[in-house]
């Protein structure tokens, strides 16, 4: 029996899964629900993330961190990466490169680059490369391991540049980037608490004013609208993973008065947080 692909130490931890259809239930499920991610899934596989359902015409990287991951169906081998942030922290690590907000958790929720040919095979030796350092189990495997999964994101954070910014999806110049990339961040560790757009304006060192035209200027939605969707996608999560009562919920995001947080769920949801939890079975479809 082959041992475990994996690398800890103290607290830092980084392992590779390798799976198919033969064996997805190793992938579905809350094994590495608190592990940032990285998918190397070929085309023709089905999989959800939260409540977007995607299916792959090409091969892609998913970049995963706190979503909910179900992989429904996929024949060829794929890998998965997994990493917590002792190992490989995205802040400090990748500032310079931009990839904070852009490949984990970015307000587009689009975390995902598909892959030609050409780059399908750099992204593949970059895994095998992980993969021989985890067998070689030697004492400088963890540096090695480090600088394949810095490559892997430098590439992707390339690649989602180039497939998503200035094009139909979402036309933000690079002279932009820095601020919707830290205004990402910034709502995915405060929105249980921060509510006011004036809370990630002063974050961000910039009026609420200023932060407001610059969504608007881009024809994006308002950054209060983009709190209210992350507020409403974790309820969600919250309604339908778990069993917690909405009142629990509420007060778990930073709501005193549970009605106002179930008035505020029904009119953007267009269903009551009960209602929601009972009659839920599938969302928004993407076709990549």
């Amino acid at each position: 029996m082959s041992l475990p692909l994996i690398f800890e130490d103290n607290y830092k931890k980084l392992g590779l899964e390798i799976f198919s259809d033969n064996n997805l239930e190793i992938i579905n499920g809350n094994k590495f629900r608190y592990d940032i991610k990285v998918f190397f899934i070929p085309a023709r596989y089905e999989l959800s993330v939260d409540f977007n359902h995607f299916k792959t015409t090409k091969p892609s990287l998913f970049f995963i961190t706190n979503q909910h991951l179900k992989v429904e169906k996929g024949e060829e081998e794929a890998m998965l990466l997994y990493y917590n942030r002792d190992f490989y922290c995205i802040q400090i690590h990748d500032k310079e490169v931009a990839c904070d907000g852009l490949l984990f958790h970015n307000v587009f929720e689009i975390p995902f680059v598909e892959l030609n040919e050409e780059e399908t095979d750099i992204i593949n030796n970059l895994f095998q490369h992980i993969k021989d350092e985890l067998e070689s189990r030697d004492s400088s495997a963890e540096e090695m391991i480090r600088t394949y999964v810095k490559q892997i994101i430098i590439r992707a954070t390339r690649k989602w540049k180039k497939q998503n910014l200035n094009n139909d999806n979402v036309k933000i110049p690079s002279s932009e980037l820095d601020i919707f990339r830290d205004f990402s961040r910034h709502l995915e560790i405060h929105f249980r608490e921060k509510h006011n757009v004036a809370d990630y304006a002063d974050l961000l060192h910039i009026a609420p004013k200023t932060l407001t035209h610059k969504f608007k200027n881009l024809n994006l939605d308002s950054p209060n609208q983009f709190i209210i969707n992350r507020i409403l996608l974790e309820a969600k999560r919250l309604l339908f993973y778990t069993d917690k009562a909405v009142k629990e919920i509420a007060y778990d995001l930073g709501y005193e008065d549970p009605a106002y947080f179930n008035r505020l769920f029904t009119n953007k949801i267009g269903s009551t947080p009960a209602n929601f939890k009972k009659n839920y079975t599938s969302g928004k479809k993407y076709k990549i």
